[in-house]
């Protein structure tokens, strides 16, 4: 990511963005919500020191791999609504892809805008060949989301403290 708030991808709706350092409180706030944090890794509310650290490892993921998580920004006011990329599932490296937006911007699209958008970018841009989902079983929204753009469950597993079903999006045949 780089050190400036850059648009690096756009949609209808949405500039994904890299992030600086001091903007962690935008991350504390968005994963320190109980009710967002639930359905994240270990279900429980951020501390600012995780935010730190999360802020500092999607910087370096973006800068080494081309990867991370970007902040989202509704165009038409500038506001921050959440945060979607892709991570490194760290059991076996694969790409993950992953968001959390605020409660108040759950419903309407947002999520399925920007993962629509990741999609597109990872197979146009990288030389990824699939990249996968995780989301706790309980989070149905999240998974229709995974479903809305094309991604296929394989398993379910215990995994970041809580019951998860694991999806596959396979690049498309040229």
């Amino acid at each position: 990511m780089t050190a400036d708030d850059a648009t690096l991808l756009e949609t209808d709706r949405l500039r994904l963005t890299g992030w600086r350092a001091e903007q962690a409180d935008d991350l504390l706030r968005l994963h320190g919500d109980p009710e967002v944090a639930r359905y994240l890794a270990n279900g429980k509310p951020w501390t600012a020191e995780q935010a730190r650290e999360a802020i500092a490892l999607w910087m370096q993921l973006f800068q080494t791999q081309r990867l991370g998580k970007l902040r989202l920004i509704r165009k038409r006011d500038g506001a921050f609504i959440g945060r979607a990329g892709f991570g490194l599932y760290p059991p076996t490296g694969e790409p993950e892809i992953g968001f959390a937006l605020f409660r108040e911007h759950w419903g309407e699209g947002y999520a399925t805008e920007a993962a629509t958008a990741l999609r597109d970018w990872l197979f146009r841009e990288t030389a990824w060949d699939h990249f996968i989902g995780i989301a706790a079983r309980r989070n149905t929204a999240s998974l229709a989301v995974l479903g809305r753009i094309g991604m296929l469950p394989t398993h379910t597993e215990w995994a970041f403290d809580m019951d998860c079903q694991f999806l596959l999006l396979n690049r498309p045949a040229a």
